[in-house]
């Protein structure tokens, strides 16, 4: 069996720091961080993550595999040279946002 890739261990974590309340509204988000795919849906209440793309994504992020692990382990948002390089990328800096604040930082 091949080891957990550091997105899988990121996104796999994401419920048991997730804060409820933060969410204005049910938001489903699709990762494509290195090789992996996720899809992961956030409401007030909950946060679901799942492997693969599932329905249609209101948000999507592209990522290096570092660049995602700052974003939602240190809410640490991706610098100027990361968007530049093409190392991140989202249709929607705003509900990225929203993400960044519905988890407990490490």
């Amino acid at each position: 069996m091949p080891a957990q890739t550091q997105a899988q261990t990121i996104l796999e974590g994401l419920a048991g720091r997730f804060i409820p309340g933060k969410a204005a509204r049910t938001v489903r988000y699709y990762f494509s961080i290195g090789d992996d795919k996720y899809t992961m849906v956030l409401s007030a209440t909950a946060c679901t993550v799942t492997a693969g793309r599932e329905g249609d994504a209101d948000c999507i992020v592209k990522a290096h595999p570092d660049v995602f692990s700052d974003l939602v382990l240190r809410n640490k948002a991706p610098g100027a040279f990361d968007i530049a390089r093409g190392r991140f990328k989202t249709n929607d800096p705003a509900l990225l946002m929203m993400l960044r604040d519905c988890f407990k930082p490490l």
